[in-house]
Formats: C-alpha cells, structure tokens, sequence
C-alpha cells in the first residue's frame, strides 16, 4: 500500500492463508487519514475475493492499535465543506470498512495494545475474535468531542455489552481496559501486554486450520440472526448447511470422525 510517513501506510503481508493488515502510523498512535482509510477498505475488499486466504490478522505498529479517524487533519482546512459531506463520504469510508469486517466470510482477529479509540475502537468490537492487552484502553470519545457516535458504535456496543454499557461508554465517554473489555463480554480475551502476540498467533492457527467454508457461513449466520426471528435463522441456517455440506472439508469433517482422527481442513 501507499507509503507517505505523514499520512501513514496500511502494511499488508501474508503467513501462509493468514493475511496481516498492519496499521503503520505510530508518531500519531494510528490514527487513520483517508489513504489509510481508501487502503484498508481496498485490502479487506480484495481479500473478500481471495480463495487462498482463510484468515485475517488486524494489527499495529507501535504502542497503540488506532486512535481513530484523523478528524485533526479532517478538518483542518477552513473551506466549509458542502453540505451533506458526512453523509455522502462516511458510508463509503469509515463505516464501509466495519461492514467489511462484520461480512466478509473469512475469520478477523484484531490485536490490541495501547490505545483503541472511536473508529479503532469499534474496529476491534467488529471483528469476529479480538485478544487485547490487559492494560489497553478501549475509548468512545463521541460525546466528549461534541458529536454523535459513528461507525457502528451504536449497533455494536449494546450488542455485546448490553444497553447500560453501553449508555456508559457513549453518553459519558467511560474509558475501559482490555481487561474490562473481556470481562464485559465486548472482546474475546485480554492476556498480559506480553503475551498478546502468542495468543493471537495461537487463534490465528487455529482458525486457519478450519473450515474455512462452513466458518464463513456460520459467521454469515450469525450476523443473520442478530435481527431474525427464530424461525427465519433456522431457515437461513438449513440454506447455509446445504452449502457447507457441499465442501470438501465436509467430507473431510465426516471421514475423521469415523476414523477417530484429527481432520485435515483444506479450507475447500
């Protein structure tokens, strides 16, 4: 991706079928300016359509996972913006990028350490499995900035932690630690400081191994359900069971149970 030290650079790189999205711009605690923003809707855009990919990695560099939306350099400028600019921009921008996380049918585990901060924030409460420091800080600064909560702040959080929680974190602007975050169910685990980069590591491997058809459609479903009724999640999951028993790693699935072995997912 582009690389301007100023405006910051999202780094991709692959291990194997995991691929790692590095946010790289720690002089400003990864804050993100519209390139990076443009980069890492591209990256997680083409990594939708790659069948080689069963995994992805969000990450950063530095002390601090991202501090949001640059909105300094956003509003720099004293040209007043036409109106209607938030709403033409952000469905394509900020808020693309957390549907993009939510969807696509690969698994996204984010790393946290430091600072996780408006957007960064709700980054980390997107993805399917985030591991965060237990001394990192998980902050939505809307209200404390003057304006309303965005990118799917407020779908995200009563979800996960409940309507009082959440009315904690967006009308008062309550700072939480990882570890907080754990215990409140908004994250999937918070480890010490020192052991993040093994316990993420650890989920991505496992997570690689997978399914990778079948985590897809249950995340899909998943998703679903959060506003279905009983009856059509039962009816989605049969059409997404059809699907899945139509892979190889089905196959593979049945053949290790039989044989009382461990199975080998092809990720097909």
């Amino acid at each position: 991706m582009r690389d301007d030290a100023d405006a910051g650079v999202v780094r991709l790189s692959r291990d194997g079928a995991v691929l790692h999205i590095v946010l790289d711009r720690p002089g400003r605690r990864n804050s993100l300016s519209h390139s990076m923003v443009d980069d890492l809707v591209a990256a997680l855009t083409s990594a939708a359509h790659d069948d080689t990919l069963r995994a992805i990695h969000l990450c950063a560099a530095g002390d601090d996972f991202c501090a949001g939306a640059d909105w300094v350099a956003t509003n720099s400028t004293d040209r007043k913006p036409r109106p209607g600019n938030l709403s033409r921009r952000i469905p394509h921008t900020a808020n693309r990028i957390i549907e993009l996380v939510t969807t696509i049918e690969l698994p996204v585990v984010c790393s946290v350490r430091g600072w996780a901060v408006g957007l960064g924030c709700n980054l980390a409460l997107a993805a399917d499995f985030t591991v965060a420091a237990e001394d990192a800080n998980l902050w939505e600064p809307f209200i404390d900035r003057g304006f309303s909560p965005d990118s799917g702040a407020t779908w995200l959080l009563p979800r996960l932690a409940g309507v009082a929680r959440a009315r904690r974190m967006l009308l008062l602007g309550e700072k939480i630690s990882g570890a907080d975050a754990a215990d409140w169910g908004l994250i999937h685990d918070a480890v010490p400081a020192e052991m993040l980069d093994a316990g993420a590591d650890a989920l991505l491997a496992r997570l690689a191994s997978g399914p990778t058809v079948a985590i897809g459609l249950a995340k899909r479903a998943i998703n679903y359900g959060l506003h279905a009724s009983l009856s059509e999640s039962l009816a989605h999951e049969l059409s997404a069971l059809e699907l899945a028993c139509r892979t190889s790693d089905f196959k593979e699935g049945l053949a290790a149970f039989r044989a009382r072995r461990a199975p080998d997912f092809g990720g097909r």
